[in-house]
Order: C-alpha cells, then structure tokens, then sequence
C-alpha cells in the first residue's frame, strides 16, 4: 500500500498546529524536520515515519544528534521542538528497541549515548522552547525537561508511566524532574506513573504557560525574548540527607503496599537513587539513574512487563476502525448497566439509559455525576457528558441508537422478555448486545429475529477501572457486527478481547475453577485470610474470598450453576451455605455483608491473625486456572495466545509481573506444572485433571 510522503510542515498545517510564521524548511531526516521562521526561530518538528504515534528510537535520537550540530550552527534566537503528530507529542521510549535485551552493560552504552544527545540539547546556548499538545510521557517528557521551557497545549497530558514497565526514567526524568518542580511530587509522578494535565502541570510548575493552540506562536515569542520566566520549583529541604531519609522511609511504606520488592522492585529502586543521590548532583545521579535503569530493563520483572505491554498493545489493535456507533441505548440501570452508559457518555458518545425503577435511574445518574467529577478535567468536559447521558424511563431511545447493551439481572428469562421487547423497536441495522457474564448466547437468540446482530459484549466490574471487554461470538453473528463492536470498543478506549459463545466465556471459565476451590478449602475448615493472602502473595491483586464478596456471592452462584449444567469438566459441587447466605441477601461487598463483614468505607474487615500460607494452597488455586486457560484454547473458546494472556491480565490482575499465564508456565515448566496437577488429582480428584493440550503447548 502506497503511503502519502508530505513534510513535516504541510503535515502541521494539515493539523492546524502552529509551526511560525513562514517557517522554511532547512533540514529534513526520515523523522525530523528543521525549519527557521520569520523572526529567526527554528522549529524542530518530529513526525515519526510510518508510525500514528512518536515514540524515541535509536534512529530517532542519532537524527536529533544531526539536526542539534545544524542548529548549533545556525545559531537561531531559539528553537521550538513539536511534535507533527495530531494526536500529541512524544509517547516515550520506542519499547520495541529494549524487548529481549539481556546485557546491562550494552543498555549502560546505549543509555549513555542518549543522555549525552539530551544534555548536548540542555546546554544549547539559545532558548530552547518545547511545545507540547495531547501526551508527553516518558522519554517524551524527558526530552521536554531538557528545554528551557515548556509551553502546554491546552489538553495535554504529562507523565512518567515507567513503573509500569518495571522500570523508573532512565533519560535524565530523576534528576531534571525534582531539580524543577517540589521534588516530593515528582517522585510522587515517577512512583505511581499516573499523568498530570496540563492545569496540575502549570500548578506544579511543570509548564510554564498553558495556552490555546491558536496563542502558540506569541508564547513561544514571549518565552524566547525574555517575557516568559521559567519555573523553577525544585530542591527545598531534599538537599538535606535527613530530610530525604525521613520521606524515603514513608514511600517505601507506600510503595511496598502497592508494589512488593519482591515483585516490582523500580519504585524502591527510584527512592533509593534519589536518597543517596538527590542532593543536587546532576552527573553522580546520572550516572546511577543509568546504571539503576539498565539493571531494571535486564530484569525478569521488566521483560514481563514489556511482554505484558504488547499483549496491551495486540488487544488494542483489534479495536481500530469506525464503529459507525454514536448513541447508545443502555437496557437495565444497575451497578452494571448504569456504570457501562456513564462510561460511553464521558468517552462522548450520546446515550439513552432505561430501567422500570425510577429510583434505580436516579442512582445510575447520581453515580455517573461523581465519576464525571473524578475522570473528567473541566467543567465543560462534565456538563458536556451530562448531557449526553440521557435518562429514559419510556425507554425511547431504543429507536434511535446503533447498539442496544442488555444489562439486566443474570437470568435467561430475563433477558430474553427484553429482547423481545425491545428488537422489534431497534433500527435495522443497529446491533443488539447482551453484558451477559456466563449465559451462552444460543439460549438467548430465540427471542430476536435477527441473530446475525445479537453479540456478547461483557463488561468487568468495575467498568470505569477494568479495561478488558469480552466480545462473544456465536455460530449466527455476523463478522461485520462482530467488527464493529471492537471499533466500539476502541472508540471508548476498552480493550476487545474475541471470544467465542460457551459457559462462562473465557475469563469467568477460568476464574470460576479458582473461586470454587477456594469454597472447597473453606469446607476443609481453612482460614479465609489464609487463602486470600496465598493468592495475593503470588501476585493477584486480591485472594478468591475477597474477589467472590466483590463480584457478588448471588452472582457467583449462578454463574457456578451456569457452569455446571454446561460443562462436561468436573466442577466441585455449589457449597450448601452459598445458596443460603445468597438467600438471606448477604451477597458480598454491596449488602455489607458477604464471606468478609464490610466497614462504611467498603473495606473487608480481616483477622490479621492466621496461618502463613505454602506453596501447596497455592498450587490449588492457581494451577486450576491454568488448567482451564489450556481448556479454552483447545476448544477454541479463544483462537490465540496473547488474546488469552492478555484476557487473563487486563480482566482478572493476573499477576502481570508473571507476564501473563502461559508465560509463567512456561518459565516454570510445563513438566512441572502437569506434574503438580498430577498429584493434585491424585489429592483432590479429576478436577486436577491436567488438561491434553499442555501436551501441545510448545515450551518457548
């Protein structure tokens, strides 16, 4: 396919970013233009060749070395550096240069050449402006904190999402960060790897202008002729040991709650740098930030995280494309129903949420105001999903949507009287959708003429955290319907993950093996803290008790039963005191009450007080998983392995350190585990059966 070749200018143009006035272009590389405008400014345009967004490479940062020589020469009043990317400025590090590295010391020499290109940047003796719209994250930002200024767009977006990757910056972001704004909230920005917009950056003295596109020009004029004067916010008490010894110790507590050493060792990595070096010694902590990144990124942790990272990355492309949906019709205004139609609405997309309980759409609405509040950066951007979230107690909106989401309780009957009443009202194109969580759709299609647009779209809660989306398929859907759900999917920035129609689908198939085994540990008389905490020790994000209270105990049970009338795998028997605690309405975290007694904050009140957990109990609950995880792709329930591994981790935590389930058999030992599975089934029964397609399963 032939693609369009257009200079980084006319493509600025196209965009309508602002780029000078009459700015000539000079100089121009694969990826990087140079141009000089009417008032001697030189403008420093980066448009990564045949990539949507800009990422620094290797080939990137030797091209910027080439073009600083020519502006070095130039010697402009100053020089501006964009982006010619519409969609933001720099996203960090191309992460596809570090995958499989496994030498520090050839990382220490291609982190060095870096540096010194961005220091060769910092030290020009011109202005040096960098102007930045949409995301600046990571080496993007590094690059920025090189600049003598920072002039926001409004709208961007900052930050360092590292310790994300097992990593913490490794392009000068720990030592110019803190030397800039109060060295307590950069490291907060560097631990946590949350983004700041542009209003909390100028705050924090991050930026030093925060301006319309249209004012670009006269700020980047201000800033290079002296009007505009740089933030500088830094050092304060960190130049005194104490002072940083004291506030290491109190976020090492932090992080260790978030982020075990064991398992995620950057963030203490990070504070360790910046206590025995945050004095103000730029070269010292340079060299250590070097050294620390490339003993990271060489890391078991690390080289999960990035294999974790193009699982993200593989699911999110699968949700390209033009959806052809702009209003939506939400059937059902519960947790679920309710939270799914705020979602749409705040990703600006028009919706109509209907209920036959007028206090239920109430609810719905007063939830949907406070996660506007939480997630949305303006009042504009609130009141603008307000009103697009439409309550629809007639449920009139179904005439006008392109797809109807069904989200009402988990019950056949159920659902099917709402089909029933809402498909003959639905346009004839629009797509019928069903939040159903375990029901196999061919119970469902007798109650729509049209099965070709019936599909699974099963949301996880909670909707506005977890990211996954299981788009289920069945025999009679069509792949157009199919296609355009994960479009839709991708347009309210959630990740598709195909599916086809069975049992619990994938992920509530393979967490319902680790849910019911830990009902069966109960039974055995084991302590629910004891079984949680093995779990969490492995690295879930929450033990199977607590993750049962959370789903819901009523909602367990039926997909329990759902599971166990359709399967023909052995599935240990629904506990007698399930049903009767689901029947007197202690169902979990929602009614205060379930396996765990919950305070007014939701929190599960534990005995602190139980048996360390061993290896063994967590073999039970967790090779279970795996089992399955082999089940569903033999039956084809889903057709790859970074769909399945990437399900695993975005919809149910599994420990992305491990880099995904297969991944961790793999580093384990397939032997190994189908040994350990043996002896369980020789224990516990067939359940443990390990399932023939280990047998398949190539070892790397």
């Amino acid at each position: 396919m032939s693609v369009e070749t257009i200079s980084a200018g006319k493509h600025l143009d196209r965009n309508r970013l602002a780029l000078g006035s009459d700015a000539q272009e000079i100089a121009k590389t694969e990826h990087w233009s140079l141009s000089r405008d009417a008032d001697a400014i030189a403008w420093l345009v980066l448009d990564r060749a045949g990539e949507s967004t800009n990422t620094l490479s290797e080939t990137v940062m030797a091209e910027l070395e080439t073009l600083l020589e020519k502006v070095e020469a130039l010697q402009p009043a100053g020089l501006v550096l964009r982006s010619g990317k519409a969609g933001g400025y720099i996203a960090g590090a191309d992460i596809r240069d570090f995958a499989g590295v496994s030498q520090s010391n050839e990382v220490e020499a291609r982190m060095t050449r870096a540096h010194a290109i961005v220091d060769r940047m910092a030290a020009l003796p011109m202005p040096s402006v960098a102007v930045v719209h949409g995301h600046c994250l990571g080496g993007g930002l590094e690059l920025a904190l090189a600049c003598r200024f920072r002039i926001a767009v409004e709208g961007a977006v900052f930050g360092f999402p590292e310790v994300l990757l097992g990593l913490h910056p490794g392009l000068g972001g720990t030592f110019r960060l803190p030397a800039l704004i109060d060295p307590v909230e950069a490291m907060k920005m560097m631990l946590t790897g949350k983004s700041v917009h542009a209003a909390k950056a100028r705050k924090l003295g991050l930026v030093d202008a925060v301006v319309e596109e249209r004012h670009v020009v006269n700020a980047v004029k201000a800033a290079i002729s002296g009007k505009l004067k740089p933030t500088k916010r830094g050092a304060g008490l960190s130049r005194f040991s104490f002072y940083r010894g004291f506030a290491a110790r109190k976020m090492r507590a932090m992080a260790a709650k978030r982020a075990p050493e064991k398992h995620y060792p950057a963030p203490h990595r990070l504070i360790d740098l910046w206590e025995d070096h945050g004095a103000g010694n730029k070269d010292e902590m340079q060299k250590e930030e070097i050294r620390s990144f490339a003993t990271l990124l060489t890391g078991e942790t690390a080289q999960n995280l990035i294999h974790v990272f193009f699982l993200r990355e593989a699911l999110k492309a699968g949700g390209k494309g033009d959806s052809g949906i702009a209003q939506v019709h939400v059937v059902g205004a519960g947790t679920m129903g309710g939270d799914i139609a705020a979602w749409c609405a705040a990703r600006g997309l028009r919706v109509t949420l209907s209920d036959l309980d007028e206090q239920a759409l109430a609810a719905a609405i007063g939830r949907a105001g406070r996660l506007f509040e939480k997630r949305l950066h303006s009042g504009i951007a609130r009141r603008d999903a307000s009103d697009r979230l439409i309550p629809d107690f007639a449920g009139d909106g179904v005439r006008q949507a392109d797809l109807v989401i069904e989200a009402v309780a988990e019950k056949a009957d159920v659902k099917r009287k709402v089909f029933e009443t809402v498909a003959p009202l639905m346009k004839k194109d629009a797509i019928l959708a069903t939040n159903t969580s375990s029901i196999p759709l061919n119970e469902l299609l007798t109650a729509v003429p049209f099965p070709e647009r019936l599909v699974g779209l099963h949301f996880f809660n909670p909707v506005a955290r977890m990211e996954l989306v299981e788009v289920v398929s069945h025999d009679g859907c069509s792949d157009a319907a199919l296609a355009r759900l994960a479009a839709f999917c991708g347009s309210i920035d959630r990740l598709p993950a195909a599916v086809k129609s069975s049992p619990g689908f994938l992920i509530n198939r393979v967490l319902t093996p680790y849910l019911t085994e830990a009902f069966v540990m109960l039974d055995e008389g084991m302590q629910k803290e004891a079984i949680d905490q093995s779990a969490v020790s492995f690295g879930m994000p929450m033990g199977p008790i607590e993750l049962a209270d959370r789903v819901g105990l009523d909602i367990c049970l039926e997909v329990a039963r759902t599971m166990r009338a359709g399967l023909d795998t052995s599935v240990p028997d629904v506990p007698g005191w399930l049903e009767s605690m689901v029947a007197e309405g202690h169902t979990g975290r929602k009614a205060g009450q379930g396996l765990y007694t919950y305070d007014r904050n939701g929190d599960p009140v534990k005995n602190t007080k139980h048996p360390v957990p061993d290896g063994a109990m967590t073999d039970r609950l967790i090779l279970p998983m795996l089992n399955t995880c082999m089940t569903c792709l033999r039956e084809g329930v889903v057709t790859d392995e970074k769909t399945l591994e990437g399900a695993m981790i975005f919809a149910t935590g599994f420990a992305p350190f491990r880099g995904g389930p297969l991944r961790y058999a793999r580093a384990r030992g397939i032997e190994d585990i189908v040994n350990a599975l043996e002896r369980l089934q020789a224990q516990h029964g067939d359940r443990f059966n390990p399932d023939p397609h280990w047998r398949k399963l190539s070892p790397i």
